[in-house]
């Protein structure tokens, strides 16, 4: 801000913020900590298709927990959303980074490698070498990613812990029945992650595939002022969700609601209310009219809400005591029941 000379900053991701957090209110003291969070963030580079410089995370993290079976229940929770999303084509890919002392060594070697090889690898990687040399593994440019084939491999440099942490993580991805695929090439654009890394990836997005990813962060807390402390996490991307829901949808992310409460006029307003309360209440999805307008423009706005009933409440229904119930997705009759024989009514349907 040149205007004030204060130094502004958008948050780029979640994973340091809730860090800074535990280690702020000593959050770790009685036992490791599960949290989540979702948000805006934002990204200082060139808007594509899926990347935007403003976009929303939503992110879970795991504080204080050691060996695989966090890292186990995080790609089980993802495996579970795309499931109930009932989205198709996604693909988890799987690598490890080792510990810092394997890193620190690949990454002499691969610097070496690539600047003896300038002229094979594009100028975006050529300005990562000195800043983020791992970040070029997954290259897009083919001559660069033909290069690296050639190069010197991370898994030669992961210690024999980091490989057997690898290999208790694929057993149980196995035991569980949930396919993956090792990359070696995969890598993180966030330099604290340690050991298990992963991504969910499709292919209906373009270049932008990858909707959800993470790993385990175990070096994280030291690096900002606290206790060395075992973490992991993930954060996916709800942008991404958005539209692959949309393309493998009817082209459309589905909106569909039980019911649209209709009703006309001030009196019958406080019955209306309730009866959608209670609706509520007994797990049926309810859009309460709240623009007035008549009965007929009203029914309008329900057929186009994609709600499965059009509720109706006017004054010979309150003096019923009674809805009047009218089937928008099938040819069916209009009928009058009282308010629980309507909501085992919709709730049978």
């Amino acid at each position: 801000d040149q205007l004030n000379d204060e130094s502004l900053t958008l948050r780029p991701e979640g994973t340091a913020a809730c860090v800074r957090a535990a280690i702020q209110h000593n959050m770790i003291y009685g036992g490791g900590k599960r949290l989540w969070y979702m948000g805006p963030m934002f990204r200082h580079e060139r808007p594509q298709r899926g990347r935007y410089r403003q976009f929303h995370q939503l992110g879970v993290e795991a504080l204080g927990f050691s060996g695989i079976d966090s890292d186990t229940e995080h790609l089980l929770i993802n495996k579970r959303l795309w499931d109930v999303f009932g989205l198709s084509n996604i693909t988890l890919e799987i690598n490890t980074l080792g510990d810092l002392e394997a890193r620190t060594k690949y990454k002499k070697e691969l610097v070496e490698f690539l600047s003896e090889n300038l002229d094979s690898i594009d100028e975006h990687s050529r300005k990562r070498l000195e800043t983020n040399p791992l970040r070029i593994l997954d290259s897009k440019d083919p001559s660069t990613r033909e290069t690296v084939l050639s190069g010197p491999k991370l898994m030669d440099f992961i210690g024999k812990d980091s490989m057997a942490q690898f290999n208790k993580v694929r057993q149980s991805l196995d035991d569980l029945d949930i396919d993956y695929r090792v990359n070696e090439y995969l890598v993180r654009g966030l330099d604290y992650y340690n050991d298990l890394i992963y991504e969910w990836k499709t292919s209906s997005l373009g270049a932008q595939g990858t909707i959800s990813a993470g790993g385990r962060y175990d070096s994280l807390f030291s690096q900002i002022g606290g206790k060395s402390t075992p973490a992991c996490g993930f954060a996916l991307g709800i942008e991404r969700v958005l539209e692959l829901l949309e393309s493998q949808g009817s082209g459309q992310i589905s909106t569909d609601c039980d019911v649209y409460m209709v009703h006309e006029g001030e009196t019958v307003r406080e019955f209306a209310w309730k009866s959608a309360k209670e609706m509520r209440e007994s797990g049926l999805s309810v859009i309460f009219n709240y623009d007035g307008g008549s009965i007929k423009s009203q029914m309008k706005r329900a057929n186009a809400s994609g709600s499965k009933y059009a509720v109706i409440v006017g004054d010979n229904e309150v003096e019923a005591k009674k809805l009047s119930v009218k089937p928008l997705r099938t040819g069916d009759s209009q009928e009058m029941f009282l308010l629980q024989d309507a909501i085992n009514k919709i709730k049978m349907s």
